[in-house]
């Protein structure tokens, strides 16, 4: 009698089960990649999105990939087994599913301790990601194991397998980053990671109970509705929590004793974008105010180009204020503009253009001319070099008429080394605009405290006159002592805006911990 193979009864070679390793692996390969784009989301509205923090998360994942190949090769040369491999990827679908209602909140835990950005994203991803990456790390050793029967193939399936990984990585960044990110909640996302590896683990395994699976996934799906906001949960009902293309954004309101003064909050990521006073129109953002100093520098104001649209409340201001001028706004998020409209009173209207393009992009190609060039792009923890640099500042200069002024907001400390953003800046902008002034918003402010300054530079000498009380009394906070120029011009190919910021990043993590506490108490003593 002819003997026959058992292996054949655990996984019989017919054509529909001929590639279903392969699947796995593939889906398995789509799901690490998904994870770690969907985690600089998680991190986002907590540390930010600087190069700091993404090293830190693909620095992590790839560490725990790696001592998931070491371990999955030898636990896979110990129990080659298709069930093992399996659970595996069950184990790691289950962790996703289960975690994705609790990553804000142990970001926002790990940021209460931490002492540095750093140390915060470093600790926040071994927490979240670390024992998926070590499980899905042992998928492709694993796989290669089971499917390695002769060794004269060994080099050939290894390889193989390997590519097949490396594609479903390329399929899973593309599928995340252009479609899943700008659609769904980070919850969401999470879930359908887990449904994808639930079916991976079925793929592996199919006679270790799809039916058993099929109501997991059913369970896992209910979770997610349950779990949607939990963590906002400790931050208000009425958080607005969004994914865009290029961040995560979140909309609040603040209420006040005296309605008049409730105001609506945009953070995008880590930092507050805009603010606006719920039942009035006045600027509620004190260094949006310093803006109308260019309108009063400049009588003749016609027109303006806005870099960083926010919630678009300053463009909003200058339209009102200056009924003969038109402005262009540049902002890169088109999603922002559709949130304006239905959370911060942005209407059309024929004067105010919107271009959704990196602003750089937009200075090599415009033609236009203004008069003011108004910079609010310059965030704390992940500012963009590009905006720095001299050839941008070579091109604002382009693009200005001859008396023409730019006015940058920029969050620095003006001495010490939290200073070192504004003086790099500054010695950059004075190659091609020789008349600058610094005014700080907040007067009571010591120098070396990182805040909100206004950088005003000028093609020609203005005449620092105004009129109109509240604008003069802001000319009055002009800085009038030197200001070291200690640091090097900024250029393309050396901008390093994110060194400088690391110790202005110490002090607004802990104002954010403050502010997070303060949330977080004001919801507990509520309920």
């Amino acid at each position: 009698m002819k003997k026959v193979n058992s292996s054949c009864l655990i996984w019989p070679e017919t054509k529909m089960k001929k590639y279903f390793l392969e699947s796995a692996v593939f889906l398995c390969g789509s799901a690490t990649m998904m994870i770690e784009l969907t985690g600089s989301r998680v991190l986002a509205p907590h540390i930010g999105t600087s190069i700091m923090v993404w090293t830190s998360l693909i620095g992590v994942i790839l560490g725990f990939l790696s001592l998931g190949y070491a371990w999955g090769g030898k636990i896979a040369d110990k129990r080659p087994e298709r069930a093992l491999l399996s659970k595996l990827i069950l184990f790691v679908a289950i962790w996703v599913a289960l975690s994705s209602a609790l990553t804000d909140l142990v970001v926002m835990f790990v940021s209460q301790i931490a002492p540095d950005l750093r140390i915060t994203a470093v600790i926040s991803t071994i927490l979240i990601f670390g024992f998926p990456s070590v499980l899905l790390g042992m998928v492709s050793p694993f796989a290669a194991r089971i499917r390695n029967t002769q060794v004269q193939h060994t080099g050939a399936t290894v390889g193989m397998l390997y590519a097949i990984s490396t594609t479903g990585s390329i399929f899973g960044t593309f599928l995340a980053g252009f479609y899943l990110v700008s659609y769904f909640s980070n919850v969401t996302i999470f879930i359908i990671i887990a449904c994808l590896l639930i079916v991976a683990s079925a793929l592996v395994f199919v006679e270790s109970g799809a039916g058993k699976k099929a109501l997991l996934v059913a369970v896992l799906i209910l979770m997610a509705g349950q779990s949607q906001g939990f963590a906002q949960s400790f931050l208000g009902s009425d958080f607005v929590d969004v994914n865009t293309p290029y961040s995560r954004v979140w909309i609040y309101d603040i209420p006040n004793v005296n309605p008049r003064n409730s105001i609506r909050m945009m953070q995008i990521n880590d930092e507050t974008s805009s603010a606006q006073y719920l039942f009035r129109d006045e600027l509620a953002a004190p260094y949006c105010r310093f803006y109308r100093l260019a309108a009063g520098l400049k009588p003749s104001l016609k027109k303006a180009l806005m870099i960083g649209g926010g919630a678009y409340t300053f463009p909003m201001d200058f339209i009102r204020k200056n009924p003969e001028a038109r402005m262009d706004v540049v902002e890169i998020d088109p999603k922002l503009k559709e949130l304006a409209k239905k959370y911060f009173r942005l209407k059309d209207d024929p004067r105010l253009r919107i271009f959704h393009e990196d602003a750089r992009t937009y200075l090599n190609r415009t033609d236009e001319k203004y008069d003011v060039i108004f910079v609010d792009t310059f965030r704390s923890f992940s500012p963009p070099f590009q905006l720095t640099t001299r050839e941008c500042v070579g091109r604002m200069h382009a693009v200005l008429n001859e008396d023409g002024m730019v006015m940058t907001n920029i969050i620095s400390s003006i001495s010490g080394e939290k200073g070192q953003i504004l003086r790099a800046y500054l010695k950059t902008i004075k190659l091609y605009f020789p008349y600058l002034y610094v005014l700080k918003v907040h007067n009571d402010k010591r120098a070396d405290f990182p805040q909100n300054l206004m950088v005003m530079a000028f093609k020609k000498r203005p005449k620092l006159s105004i009129g109109d009380v509240e604008l003069n009394n802001y000319l009055q906070q002009i800085w009038i002592e030197d200001i070291p120029e200690d640091r090097p011009v900024l250029r393309d190919d050396f901008a390093p805006v994110d060194r400088y910021e690391i110790p202005v990043m110490k002090d607004m993590l802990k104002f954010r911990r403050n502010e997070m506490m303060y949330r977080i108490k004001r919801r507990v003593y509520a309920v």
